[in-house]
Parts: C-alpha cells; sequence; structure tokens
C-alpha cells in the first residue's frame, strides 16, 4: 500500500505538557497530529509526582499558544508569579488542554508506542528512504495495530526509566532483588506512601533537588513518628555547596528548598555519607545494607534513589538516530547539556537544527531530548516545539540554534541541575 506521505498525521509520543504543546502548535500550523498516550489520560506521569512543587512558576510552564486557546473557554487562568505542584499543573493545564474540543479529538488514551520504523524498510535500506512514511506499531487494549505517519516527534519523557543505584551505570548487586525497599524518584512521603516510612530508617541517594525534596518530607514525617533516622548518601566529597542558586534566582522555589536543607544540616537532621559509589544491597535481618567503596553504611528499612532519569531509546531502535554517547540527547544538543561542562544556567536553547537526526522527520524533544543530564526547563522544551514545528512545516529552512540563545535550568520533576 502507498500513501500520500503530506497528507499522513504526525505522530506525537506522550500527552504531557510538550506532546499536548507539540499537537497545538501542529494544529495551530494547519497540521493533524495523533497523540499516542499510554496512560489513561493525559500527563499520566504528571500524577506520579504530583506532591511536588515546581521551582518554575505558572508563567514559565504553558505554552503561549495553548494559553490563547484555553482563554477561549471557560478556562480560569492561574496567578502566573505562582508556584503549581505537579497535581495542579495536571489538574489546571494538562487536562483542560487535552479536553479542548480541538485536541481532544486527535489524543489516544492507552495507546503504548511499542516501536517506531520505516515502512517496508528495515533501519539497514536506504534507498526510499526518505520518501517512505513511519510506522507506529502500537498496543492497545484490543490489540497492536499499525500506524501510518508522516513524521515522528517522541516527547514521552524519562519518568518510567530511572537511573540505577549502582556505581556502575547498572544495578548494583542485589539492587532488583531488593526492590521492593527502594523506591525511585520522590515518593510522595507525606500522603500515600506516609505508612512506608513512618518510623522508619530511610537511605535518600542522589545529590539534585529530587533528593532535597524526598529529604525535607523525611523531616516533617519525623517530626510525627519516633524512631526514624534519616541517611543522605551522595557522590560528592561534602555538602558544603548546598545553596548554589544566587538570592536574586528566578526561581525562587528551588533555592528556598536549597536554604531549607542546609538548615536541615546545621541542626543534624540529617545524617550524610560522602563518597558514595554503590556496590552491593544485602537483606540481613530484613534490613538493607549497602555496601561502598568497601565500607558498609549503616541498615536501613528503605532506599529513595533520587538518582535522574535515563531516555528508553529501544522504541526508536529500528531508525537512524544520531546519539550524544555520554548524555544520549541528539548529538548536536549533547556539547549543549553535557553536566561534566555546563552548570545550572549555562545551558543555551536550541532548535530543530541541534534535535533532528539522520532520519528525516524524526525528532525527540523534551527532557527526553535532553537524555541524562539533569538540566532542562518546560519552558525550554516549547521553543523546542515551536522550532521543530516551523521545520515539518517548512523543512526546506530549519531554523538555527544561533537565532534564539538564551539559558534554562530545571527539570520536569525536580531533579535538580546537578546531577548525583
Amino acid at each position: 500500500m502507498t500513501h500520500d506521505i503530506e497528507n499522513l498525521p504526525v505522530a506525537v509520543i506522550g500527552a504531557g505538557p510538550i506532546g499536548l504543546s507539540v499537537a497545538v502548535n501542529l494544529l495551530d500550523a494547519g497540521l493533524t497530529p495523533i497523540i499516542l498516550e499510554s496512560g489513561d489520560r493525559a500527563g499520566s506521569n504528571i500524577a506520579n509526582w504530583g506532591h511536588v512543587r515546581m521551582f518554575s512558576p505558572w508563567s514559565y510552564n504553558m505554552d503561549p499558544i495553548a494559553v490563547s486557546w484555553l482563554k477561549e473557554t471557560e478556562w480560569v487562568e492561574p496567578v502566573l508569579s505562582e508556584f503549581p505542584t505537579g497535581s495542579e499543573l495536571l489538574e489546571r493545564y494538562v487536562l483542560p488542554l487535552a479536553s479542548h474540543e480541538w485536541v481532544a479529538p486527535h489524543l489516544r488514551l492507552n495507546t503504548r508506542v511499542n516501536s517506531v520504523s520505516r515502512q517496508h524498510h528495515d533501519v539497514l535500506r536506504s534507498e526510499g528512504r526518505d520518501s517512505a512514511p513511519f510506522v507506529v506499531r502500537v498496543s492497545r487494549p484490543e490489540g497492536e495495530r499499525d500506524m501510518v505517519v508522516q513524521a515522528v516527534v517522541d516527547a514521552s519523557g524519562t519518568y518510567q526509566t530511572p537511573n540505577w543505584l549502582g556505581a556502575h551505570g547498572i544495578p548494583a548487586i542485589g539492587e532488583v532483588a531488593a526492590s521492593q525497599s527502594i523506591s525511585y524518584g520522590v515518593p510522595n512521603i507525606l500522603g500515600s506512601a506516609r505508612q512506608r516510612y513512618a518510623g522508619k530508617s530511610v537511605l535518600v541517594v542522589g545529590g539534585g533537588h529530587s533528593a532535597f525534596n524526598a529529604l525535607q518530607d523525611l523531616v516533617a514525617l519525623a517530626d510525627q513518628f519516633d524512631g526514624m533516622r534519616i541517611f543522605w548518601g551522595i557522590r560528592g566529597a561534602s555538602v558544603d555547596n548546598i545553596v548554589r542558586s544566587p538570592e536574586a534566582d528566578e526561581l525562587q522555589e528551588r533555592r528556598r528548598l536549597e536554604v531549607y536543607i542546609q538548615e536541615l544540616l546545621n541542626t543534624g537532621r540529617i545524617e550524610v555519607f560522602t563518597n558514595i559509589a554503590i556496590d552491593k544491597i544485602s537483606l540481613e535481618d530484613s534490613r538493607l545494607v549497602v555496601e561502598s567503596r568497601a565500607q558498609q553504611l549503616p541498615p536501613v528499612d528503605q532506599i529513595i534513589a533520587a538518582t535522574g532519569f535515563r531516555p528508553d531509546l529501544q522504541l526508536l531502535s529500528e531508525l537512524r538516530t544520531s546519539l550524544d554517547p555520554a548524555t544520549e540527547s541528539p548529538v548536536r544538543l549533547g556539547p549543549l547539556i553535557d553536566p561534566n561542562l555546563h552548570s545550572c544556567g549555562s545551558v543555551p536553547e536550541h532548535g530543530s537544527a541541534e534535535l533532528s537526526h539522520p532520519e528525516s522527520g524524526l525528532y525527540i524533544v523534551g527532557i527526553k531530548s535532553y537524555g541524562r543530564a539533569p538540566t532542562f526547563l518546560l519552558r525550554t522544551g516549547y521553543k523546542q516545539v515551536k522550532s521543530i514545528v516551523a521545520d515539518l512545516v517548512n523543512p526546506e529552512k530549519k531554523e538555527s540554534a544561533v537565532e534564539h540563545r538564551g539559558s534554562s535550568c530545571e527539570t520536569l520533576v525536580n531533579s535538580g541541575c546537578c546531577p548525583m
């Protein structure tokens, strides 16, 4: 079967804030999206960190075109200077946008993308490749099916693929076996996960702001339950640089959290272990013992791995991607965001020129485009989208990164700008 590729829709993988932004901008440009969301509602990953307050205000977290559309409905615009939680972002922005009369017909829930390829082309075949449409294999409750599209924008995020605790980038010995006592990301310590941590000894691993969020909640829980001990393990040699945001930082919620964690350290509420490189996790008398660089940490009941996330690139394995070997971001973006070279505030904005791949019509956007780098900001993602849609509308003229430079910092789930 042949297709007139220009009349096919554009597949958007993920219906979070960035995926919906892609869809809105495509519709605004006269193209047709099909939004593929694995969850049972838009923004389903956000619900997992809904209790976390974002560092950036509402003004950073909404796409301008989407806002203009929502204002034509009965939607009540948030106070732009306030800082939303994940739940507020979901309930007050993502879900209203997903249910908008111009967006909802293009949304497919409970639709997991398993793989993406070119029609009648495996990754080795070059002849006629650029003129062949993409084939998106999806799983739905009624079974598998293929969707044929003209382009693919992967905005599926990274939240479902956290980094391991192991020092080598792979699971520590015993980590998988101990998984029932390990949480990845920022669990809802004061809410749904309360009983899991109340009265327990807990080790938080990670040097960024996700760890800060977990630590502050554990201290608040310890004020209510006797017997808790809170341990913090970091790769660094000291905790002398906790407050690293300037006083005039425009992301004041971030600085507030840093200052508070420093106060907790000064008063001895948190026991710190530095130079941590976890080799093994053992279960002894129903408690977890972590081995790091030939030393053993005190036994704990629970571990929180606030060690960041990585992209799941398997679904694109039959396409010709060009990825930076360190960050796993698009190769031209990698040097701009590499945390070995950049700190928070020094990452420049970028566009389709940095986000494109040898596979024409394929883009990875949003936090997934940053691979393992932790400096993504929603506002930056919306600018990515604007550039990519302009490229899809007029592929002969790619927007150059030189045309829009700036700085951005903050992860979507507040993992912060400094990796463990």
